[in-house]
């Protein structure tokens, strides 16, 4: 039997390029071509992937073609992008893309679901961004798949 693994790298981290997601759609995308992300994770899915990788201009086939060959490392992964015909990596593309990431709220019935699988009120008093309450559901979902 093969582990699968809850991604645990927050949307809010960036790498070296100051891009806010890439590592976690890097490891997403690493653990779904070996058959080891857990389940209800997509390697690349439509939500903080594509936001990504439409605003860089990179190709979703080509960048899961990339990860699923060559078994990049993360700084390897991020030297690829660099080489891509097109990309969008300047400073203010990288910055408005950083700011629609982290301004970015979910439907209220996501925001619902998440809180109340953590137990927890729906009356304002969590940050209601989509990284801060996707890192509870992350959370959420580790615990019950390794520590409960």
């Amino acid at each position: 039997m093969s582990e699968t693994y809850v991604p645990l790298i927050s949307s809010g981290v960036a790498g070296p390029l100051g891009i806010l997601h890439l590592p976690r759609l890097w490891q997403k995308a690493s653990l779904e071509a070996r058959a080891k992300l857990a389940a209800g994770y997509p390697g690349i899915g439509q939500g903080y992937d594509m936001m990504v990788i439409t605003a860089l201009g990179l190709n979703p086939d080509a960048v899961r073609a990339f990860i699923t060959e060559s078994k990049p490392t993360y700084p390897q992964f991020e030297a690829w992008i660099k080489g891509q015909p097109g990309v969008k990596l300047t400073k203010a593309n990288i910055h408005k893309l950083n700011l629609s990431i982290v301004s970015y709220i979910h439907a209220d019935e996501t925001r619902k679901n998440i809180l109340a699988a953590n137990q927890l009120p729906d009356d304002g008093s969590v940050l209601p961004d989509a990284v801060n309450l996707n890192n509870l559901d992350d959370w959420f979902e580790f615990h019950q798949a390794v520590l409960k």
